[in-house]
């Protein structure tokens, strides 16, 4: 923290030493003719190396992360493996799934933002308004009307008629609030069977007698048997992508 704010001391400090000699100043704010302004390089560069630590909070916020993490989880706890698959497989998994997930959304955006300001067409403020679109699309296709309008009313705005004219302090909690419904819905379909299989090798202990032995440890193979028969992995994976319309 000290080393950072002696940076930004530096970074404010130059510019103002420059300045006094006569010479370009490094941070400043040019106005268009069209009434948007235009930062420097210094300001842009500082700007993006504050928004490089809220990229974990955007991956996992404003992509198709939490669903996934949150239904491996659920799946995880279902088969009755407490620590296998390890977090980070799991967090691994997650991540390649979400690029893979989110591969239209970001080529968009590469298309429509990143490489028209690499080419100088776009400044930085319209780069950024240009990135946002399409992130934001993808939100509101994946949430619910009625969690827009919760938030909007918590906020104190109106009910909007088009879910497009909701600011993104409304859709990004929305957009997460709908992702945890849908990731326990889908975490619930995927309890049941394991569930079963529980109830009845515990309903065959018990009637045998052996209430000593722990249920858990004999449906565990079956568990396990049942999932690795039926492909599991492939059909949990493919559900989470289709979930999002991939490949539909």
């Amino acid at each position: 923290m000290f080393r950072l704010c002696i940076l930004l001391l530096l970074l404010l400090a130059s510019p103002m030493a420059l300045a006094d000699n006569g010479m370009l100043s490094a941070v400043t704010v040019t106005t268009n003719a069209d009434g948007s302004q235009q930062y420097s390089v210094t300001l842009q560069v500082l700007a993006l190396m504050t928004a490089l630590s809220f990229i974990p909070a955007i991956i996992i916020m404003m992509t198709s992360f939490t669903r996934i993490i949150v239904v491996l989880a659920i799946l995880r706890q279902a088969i009755g493996l407490q620590q296998t698959p390890s977090n980070q497989v799991l967090i691994g998994i997650t991540l390649f799934l979400t690029f893979f997930i989110m591969a239209p959304v970001l080529n968009t955006i590469n298309d429509e933002a990143i490489q028209p300001y690499l080419a100088e067409e776009l400044n930085a403020v319209q780069a950024l308004e240009a990135a946002i679109v399409p992130l934001k699309g993808f939100m509101l296709h994946q949430t619910r009307v009625r969690d827009l309008d919760t938030f909007a009313q918590i906020a104190g705005l109106e009910v909007a008629v088009e879910p497009q004219d909701y600011p993104m302090t409304v859709v990004i909690p929305a957009f997460i609030t709908s992702e945890l419904k849908t990731a326990f819905q889908i975490g619930f379909m995927l309890f049941i069977p394991f569930l079963i299989i529980d109830l009845v090798v515990a309903s065959v202990l018990m009637a045998m007698g052996m209430m000593m032995l722990s249920p858990m440890i004999i449906s565990l193979p079956f568990k396990l048997m049942m999932f690795v028969l039926v492909d599991g992995w492939i059909l949990v994976m493919g559900t989470l992508a289709t979930s999002y319309g991939v490949g539909t």
